[in-house]
């Protein structure tokens, strides 16, 4: 059983903002489907690091996880900056279950065993929060990350986040403080497309790997991570 990662993968199927029109994205949600059937198997599981779906509703979302459900593997699934759909846990699993999806899982406010190893996360927030309403968003991303930290039942922990916690001009020293108290090694996180990956830390800060799996960065291939 293998674990593999990506993010941003913007699917649109219940609504009509497909991003083939950026440069890069032609035919994306075809070479997403294709390269992964290829490399994933229906024993391995791959983490999908947020902005999921451009649905505003479960209404408008079905599709998009239609689509998702009939990729193989099972999916791990975490909140993005433009997952408008999100509501609380108890909604989106009784969604889930109403719609018979066996493949998909959320990950908020709790951690999944995969083969040994704990998948930890959330979607982060912002660096220089300079307001008090982000100070507050802030704030309670740091609680669910510790929330989901704190749910693992393995030594080997593996967090994945929607925002960066650190690029190559900015840090958010709440969430890296984090990592660092719970000896995190390795922690992946999308959000970065075009120029803004320019920025991106794809290297070992304060001994934590970070690896950035936006669909654009990896050329629309999960990322093989165990």
């Amino acid at each position: 059983m293998s674990l593999f990662a990506i993010a941003d993968t913007h699917l649109s199927f219940g609504t009509d903002k497909p991003m083939d029109s950026f440069p890069g994205w032609n035919d994306y949600v075809d070479r997403i489907e294709k390269n992964w059937n290829k490399i994933v198997t229906a024993d391995d599981t791959v983490v999908i690091a947020g902005d999921i779906s451009w649905a505003m509703n479960f209404d408008e979302l079905k599709a998009d996880f239609d689509f998702i459900e009939k990729l193989n593997g099972k999916k791990i699934i975490l909140k993005g900056n433009h997952d408008y759909w999100w509501n609380t846990s108890k909604k989106m699993n009784d969604f889930i279950e109403s719609q018979g999806y066996k493949t998909i899982s959320i990950l908020f406010n709790n951690s999944y065993d995969v083969d040994g190893i704990s998948i930890c996360g959330s979607r982060g927030w912002l660096f220089d929060v300079d307001d008090e309403h982000d100070e507050k968003v802030l704030n309670r991303e740091v609680g669910r990350i510790r929330l989901s930290l704190d749910s693992a039942v393995n030594d080997e922990k593996i967090v994945f986040l929607h925002y960066p916690p650190v690029t190559t001009d900015t840090k958010c020293d709440e969430i890296l403080n984090l990592l660092k108290e719970y000896g995190i090694k390795k922690c992946y996180y999308g959000h970065l497309h075009g120029i803004a990956a320019k920025k991106a830390i794809d290297d070992v800060v304060d001994g934590i790997e970070f690896r950035l799996i936006s669909c654009d960065r990896l050329g629309f291939v999960p990322k093989l991570i165990r």
